[in-house]
């Protein structure tokens, strides 16, 4: 692989710092099950202390770019060009109830445009990353598109609560993060959603690019009520068709 920059270099370090704490409290959920307050306290609680870690370790040597995080929201710094991208906990659903598939992601926005991504599974050890013109990579290994051409031989993933109108067989699994690293792994081999934030998506949108996949255009500056479209270019177009009622 070609050598990453010094930025991903401290993405990749601060989401294997955060990911430590994470994997603790996934596995004391199950002993909280039982208790009177509940795991959905404990759950925001490891949000923010996911979001706390991340950002303590992306300002050691970033201390002038901007953040928009789950938690925090936005805080603008000196740095307005550059901004980190974080999503401490993407799938908390599943986090909450024991599931283990969810991740970290993290992404630079570099004016408007995202320039690199990451998104890290820590249960499963599973690292997606990619930086503009320096291609997609799963676990260090260059990752592509699926290059299915039959529909029907097609798997798309999906999120939300509303029924989808379509004959696309699809998989709904609680994190728009994986999903999209999925789709660039060619796991899937399509994604489609409405209503995401910027966070749910920001990392997945370069690695979906940089593994040679095609996504709809969206405005990286705006935080909410995205729309997503991700596939290969094989198969992107057919995929629309069939959602024709979207």
């Amino acid at each position: 692989m070609n050598s990453i920059s010094p930025n991903l270099n401290i993405m990749i370090k601060a989401s294997e710092k955060a990911s430590k704490v994470l994997i603790r409290d996934f596995g004391e959920l199950e002993k909280l099950q039982v208790s009177s307050k509940g795991p959905s306290d404990f759950v925001t609680n490891s949000d923010k202390k996911v979001e706390k870690i991340i950002i303590e370790e992306l300002t050691k040597t970033r201390k002038n770019f901007s953040i928009i995080g789950e938690e925090i929201g936005e805080l603008k710094n000196s740095d307005k060009e550059n901004y980190w991208i974080i999503d401490p906990i993407d799938g908390t659903t599943n986090f909450l109830h024991g599931i283990p598939h969810f991740a970290i992601s993290i992404a630079l926005r570099n004016n408007q445009e995202i320039v690199s991504g990451l998104i890290f599974d820590p249960i499963k050890n599973e690292m997606f990353f990619a930086e503009k013109n320096n291609g997609a990579f799963f676990n260090n290994q260059r990752i592509r598109v699926s290059n299915k051409k039959k529909i029907e031989e097609c798997l798309f993933a999906t999120g939300g609560k509303k029924e989808i109108n379509s004959t696309l067989n699809n998989r709904r699994s609680g994190s728009a993060a994986l999903d999209m690293a999925y789709v660039g792994a060619g796991r899937y081999d399509g994604y489609f959603q409405k209503a995401l934030n910027i966070w749910d998506i920001a990392a997945g949108i370069i690695i979906v690019k940089e593994a040679g996949g095609k996504i709809n255009d969206i405005n990286c500056s705006a935080i909410k009520d995205h729309q997503v479209f991700a596939a290969s270019n094989a198969v992107y177009e057919k995929m629309l068709e069939n959602l024709n009622n979207f």
